[in-house]
């Protein structure tokens, strides 16, 4: 299962409607996948919901320490890839967080993802989380 920065915000948020159900789907998972684009876009979004700043913080470096979440660094070959992908779907809204996850999800052979975002559904993947 993929982790996107909505599925982390739900996952972290107690508050969310959704935390519940993040919480089943993680526990579930065998070997949880992210990357780094993902978590720098964390800690923003928590600041923006005016989520704890240290929580938020920590609760990144306890993702980057858990043996049990594989988080992919992105170089630059990834990085073009992702504005390659970005190129051919015009008609998207896509962010490069999103085209980089797609592209990941595709390598390693992933159909889910920990989200809320619609975009998955467009590049034909599942979406966990729903409104």
């Amino acid at each position: 299962m993929f982790i996107d920065t909505s599925g982390f915000l739900c996952l972290f948020d107690e508050g969310d409607f959704r935390h519940e159900d993040a919480k089943v789907f993680y526990g579930a998972a065998v070997k949880p996948l992210t990357h780094n684009y993902v978590l720098a876009e964390f800690v923003p979004l928590c600041n923006t919901r005016r989520l704890n700043r240290r929580r938020s913080l920590e609760f990144v470096s306890d993702l980057l320490n858990n043996p049990r979440v594989e988080v992919v660094w992105v170089d630059e070959t990834l990085h073009q890839a992702a504005v390659s992908l970005l190129q051919s779907r015009l008609d998207k809204t896509y962010s490069l967080c999103d085209a980089i996850s797609f592209l990941l999800m595709r390598q390693y052979s992933m159909t889910e993802a920990l989200t809320t975002d619609h975009h998955f559904e467009q590049e034909r993947f599942v979406r966990l989380l729903k409104e």
